[in-house]
């Protein structure tokens, strides 16, 4: 992914037993356990950056590829009425709904590098990662989908409320920190307090 222009929810461990659901030609590698564990694993860490990246990037302003605009332009044109708030997975996975998108995938092959790659894509893009708002897809659809989300403004759900929280998080501090110091001043009161019942207990005497 070349993003260019959070939080630190995981992605789910479970994930990785569904490794055997990630679209690679299947004739290539068997059913070697350890090579869909490592494609699992990659997947995996590709949808950790993505999500830290819209999470501390305002995702309206970010570029996940050299070729975003036309990925979009041909998105829109075969899917212009797909809602990509929430999808719904038979828009990506019935039969119906490949035959739709193959030939789009394949406009871009050659031109997005490893567009038919694994990856991980979230049903609700206002949620994170997890095994039930999470599902496999090829890379180039990742991108048609995410790409739009950022531009149309779906995505921001996530990075405003990962700023919102860190912006309650940064003022928690700082009132601890008042309240430290309204402490310290109240303490140093009473002690100059003493001291002067003190030394007027002297004269007196």
């Amino acid at each position: 992914m070349e993003a260019t222009s959070g939080t630190d929810e995981p992605v789910s461990g479970e994930l990785v037993s569904v490794a055997h659901a990630l679209s690679l030609p299947a004739e290539s590698y068997g059913n070697d356990p350890d090579i869909e564990m490592a494609w699992a694993m990659r997947a995996m860490q590709h949808a950790e950056v993505y999500y830290r990246l819209i999470s501390s990037v305002d995702p309206q302003l970010l570029k996940l590829t050299k070729v975003d605009d036309q990925i979009y332009s041909e998105f829109r044109e075969n899917f212009e009425k797909l809602r990509i708030d929430v999808l719904d997975p038979e828009e990506l996975k019935s039969e119906s709904a490949k035959e739709k998108w193959r030939p789009f995938c394949l406009k871009f092959d050659g031109i997005v590098e490893d567009f038919n790659y694994g990856t991980l894509l979230r049903l609700n893009c206002s949620q994170g990662y997890t095994e039930e708002n999470t599902i496999f897809a090829p890379r180039i659809q990742f991108f048609a989908i995410e790409i739009a989300r950022n531009r149309e403004g779906y995505n921001k759900a996530v990075y405003t409320s990962v700023q919102d929280e860190e912006e309650k998080g940064a003022n928690n501090g700082e009132t601890g920190a008042d309240s430290g110091g309204e402490e310290e001043k109240g303490a140093n009161k009473e002690g100059e307090k003493e001291k002067t019942d003190k030394g007027g207990e002297k004269e007196k005497a």
